[in-house]
């Protein structure tokens, strides 16, 4: 049950498939704290509603008549910095994940995930987390190779002055590559999500990075893990 001082999400859904929309509504609006409140089928009313609706958390598809959902992003972006986007995709194309790394978005899911899943990356998100599909994190390997003047020491000491990682931050950034939120890394670790959120904070500092996508991207891209 959603505590009482935990606000409601409200997600707006970009999609121009009808009956996925429906789905995705019915599915999401089963869990407490999510509120579906504006939809579109394609960008440009996407961009009308989210302007007037400024919803919490977008939930934005790729493949869309028109303007596709990374121009869309970046344009929202833009005029509306604090609404957090959620790219759905059932795509691993590479150049699609070049894009979506570098559109603005908050998190890049596969339309696969599972309902329950989902509801959890939209109230991570909405509280400010980053998150990343770990299969757009094994693309991003592809895209980003290790470059030949990094080298990680065997105490992964970042050669750079990025700081040491410790074993427990190892372990959380490895659980952040496979996409966890720092409800279920805590959970995982046994330990409380704010020690979790501590030491994400941490390994953002360390990796001098930005947010967690960033984190795991480059724990991938430079065998950090």
């Amino acid at each position: 049950m959603t505590s009482v001082l935990e606000k409601t999400v409200n997600v707006m859904i970009v999609e121009d498939y009808k009956l996925t929309r429906m789905g995705l509504k019915s599915s999401l609006e089963e869990f407490d704290g999510i509120s579906v409140t504006g939809e579109a089928e394609d960008a440009e009313k996407g961009l009308l509603v989210a302007e007037r609706l400024k919803p919490d958390v977008i939930l934005m598809d790729l493949g869309l008549p028109g303007m596709n959902g990374i121009e869309a992003t970046s344009r929202i972006k833009q005029t509306n910095p604090n609404i957090k986007i959620i790219i759905l995709t059932s795509h691993e194309r590479d150049e699609e994940v070049l894009a979506a790394l570098g559109s603005g978005a908050n998190a890049y899911c596969l339309k696969d995930i599972e309902p329950y899943a989902l509801a959890n990356v939209i109230r991570e998100v909405a509280k400010g987390a980053c998150w990343l599909d770990p299969v757009i994190a094994k693309v991003a390997l592809k895209l980003f190779p290790k470059p030949d003047n990094i080298r990680i020491s065997s105490h992964n000491q970042l050669q750079d002055g990025r700081g040491q990682l410790t074993e427990r931050e190892l372990e959380v950034l490895r659980l952040l590559v496979k996409g966890k939120s720092n409800t279920e890394i805590a959970k995982d670790l046994i330990v409380s999500v704010h020690t979790a959120k501590a030491h994400v904070c941490s390994i953002l500092q360390k990796l001098c990075v930005d947010d967690r996508v960033q984190a795991a991207v480059k724990a991938v891209r430079e065998n950090i893990i």
